[in-house]
């Protein structure tokens, strides 16, 4: 049974930096394309940054280009995501997922490439 569990969000101002956690059990982290997305209030859920199983792959929403870093760690079983420059639009729910074998035919940027999700952290940016 995979888990997700997410960490480190919080409220920061304008300009801040935050880095999100994602930590794994079950299943087979290593071999895994993860994602980050999130929900502003009202809204639905976007897709943020995804990484490949390696590390070695990482593909970012416009909006986060130059200002988020995806990363992982293996033999942690956790995944990161760095948020700099933060702006009031990036208060959100985040959201971390683990892909699924039968999302493969979705593009990476798609919720249905992933099967398992967290429980999301709250993101909240004051201006």
């Amino acid at each position: 049974q995979v888990h997700l569990v997410e960490s480190g969000g919080g409220l920061v101002q304008a300009g801040g930096s935050l880095r999100l956690s994602c930590a794994a059990s079950g299943g087979t982290f290593t071999s895994a394309r993860m994602g980050w997305f999130r929900q502003a209030p009202g809204k639905e859920r976007e897709f943020v940054a995804t990484i490949s199983w390696s590390g070695s792959s990482t593909y970012y929403a416009d909006y986060a280009k130059g200002r988020f870093t995806i990363s992982r760690d293996n033999a942690k079983n956790t995944m990161y995501l760095q948020m700099n420059s933060l702006k009031p639009e990036d208060t959100a729910v985040y959201y971390c997922a683990r892909s699924q074998d039968s999302g493969a035919t979705y593009p990476t940027t798609s919720e249905r490439r992933y099967g398992y999700w967290g429980q999301g952290t709250q993101v909240t940016v004051s201006s």
